[in-house]
């Protein structure tokens, strides 16, 4: 059993929806990445999500973006994000951790080679959003093989054989994108996405989590009345950002507020 679902399973049977932060690995400075992935397990996060930078991140919008370009300008490399999480396992061997990306720095690295590289470090599951189960056969193989998760989104368009597709190679959970558009765009519409689960759940057993527009606790509450999980990425990037002229150390205490804020407002679902 893979630590995702370990962890899920944990929750499933407390009643307990997953709480999900994603930050850009080395946004605002490589140093930054490994101490704020520790504060976020203490203010409540049950798995984190690691941007890996990439020059041309397609999905995101403006304030994630930026998080990637900051970290471009220190080189952060996947290498170098595996490298983080090597760091992060010296103390944490129980958080789960997806490496969120981008299809280009696997292809460089090569299937195999990542595989092996992110199992040595301790990864749990890869997310990478230009990279269809079509293409993906091959990746989910080499994981496959050691253990580790391959996660996929689902948009509002996806229609049902599509769902079907993706539910047939996806492992861990499926990520729910809750609106058109990219990260941090638009308003949530909570009907629309309750009914989406509903049709996924009816296809696939997996647990099912939501993001893209989850800016606070009112709406991660809101979301978690009815999904297994909720990330949240472009609010508490921001946050770190708002925080630049502050001493790092209280820059990651005050920017991880809010995943405290919202484990109370998830719990009290």
């Amino acid at each position: 059993m893979s630590r995702i679902t370990a962890c899920l399973q944990r929750l499933q049977a407390k009643s307990r929806k997953a709480l999900i932060p994603y930050i850009v690995a080395g946004d605002p400075n490589p140093g930054f990445t490994v101490p704020m992935m520790h504060k976020l397990v203490e203010q409540g996060a049950d798995i984190l999500e690691l941007g890996v930078p990439f020059s041309d991140p397609m999905a995101e919008g403006p304030v994630i973006q930026l998080a990637h370009e900051r970290a471009l300008l220190h080189n952060v490399s996947l290498r170098a994000v595996l490298d983080m999480v090597k760091e992060f396992r010296q103390q944490d061997q129980q958080t789960p951790v997806i490496l969120m990306g981008y299809a280009n720095p696997v292809h460089i690295i090569g299937y195999q080679q990542l595989a092996k590289l992110a199992a040595e470090a301790g990864v749990d599951g890869f997310l990478t959003v230009d990279m269809p189960p079509e293409e993906a056969t091959e990746l989910h193989a080499a994981l496959k093989a050691v253990a580790i998760d391959i996660i996929f989104l689902i948009a509002p368009t996806t229609t049902e054989q599509r769902i079907r597709t993706i539910a047939d190679m996806a492992t861990g959970y499926l990520y729910y994108v809750s609106l058109k558009g990219v990260t941090g765009a638009g308003h949530l519409d909570i009907d629309s996405v309750k009914e989406k689960l509903a049709q996924i759940r009816a296809i696939c057993s997996l647990p099912v989590t939501v993001g893209f527009g989850i800016k606070d606790p009112a709406s991660a509450q809101s979301i978690a009345r009815f999904a297994d999980g909720v990330v949240v990425g472009s609010a508490l990037v921001n946050r770190v950002v708002e925080l630049n002229a502050v001493d790092e150390q209280e820059q990651i205490a005050q920017s991880t507020q809010i995943i405290s804020d919202m484990r109370r407002a998830i719990d009290a679902v």
